[in-house]
């Protein structure tokens, strides 16, 4: 199975999401000497598929860096899942779409990613607690990777 189809399947299992966490977080960093860039505001909300319409899943956080917000790689994966994703599985996950948001320009933006659900993807997904993972890429090279930055149920 690709990595595509991985983190599509995953992320199309909150079908059932019963709810969802906000977080902040500091994560892991790395690259360049740099204290990597800071997630805050990390959300997901969902909406449950209907016999005649899609669902989807979003997740929502605010980035912020000194040399600018270059991305933000999300994956969603359930907490059974072993081993957990690491930083180098986020390479091959797709990115959100990150604005610049505030008054600081492209220092910080407001990234999000939204995922279509579909009701047989619904129907195969696993049940129980599910984690909404992240890498955050600086333009200088910083990252900062936070395996939980949101969090929310399955139910069956």
């Amino acid at each position: 199975m690709s990595q595509r189809a991985v983190t599509i399947s995953a992320l199309a299992a909150a079908a059932l999401l019963a709810g969802a966490g906000a977080y902040a977080f500091a994560g892991e960093t790395g690259g360049s000497g740099s204290s990597g860039p800071e997630v805050t505001k990390a959300s997901v909300a969902y909406v449950a598929p209907t016999a005649d319409k899609d669902g989807s899943l979003t997740f929502t956080a605010e980035v912020s860096d000194d040399s600018g917000v270059r991305n933000l790689k999300v994956l969603a994966w359930p907490a059974s899942m072993t081993p957990a994703p690491d930083a180098d599985d986020m390479a091959h996950v797709e990115s959100a779409a990150c604005e610049p948001s505030g008054s600081s320009g492209d220092k910080a933006a407001l990234c999000t990613y939204t995922v279509k659900v579909t009701s047989a993807e619904a129907a195969e997904s696993p049940t129980g607690a599910w984690h909404v993972g992240v890498l955050a890429s600086a333009e200088n090279g910083g990252t900062t990777f936070a395996p939980k930055a949101a969090g929310f149920t399955v139910k069956g």
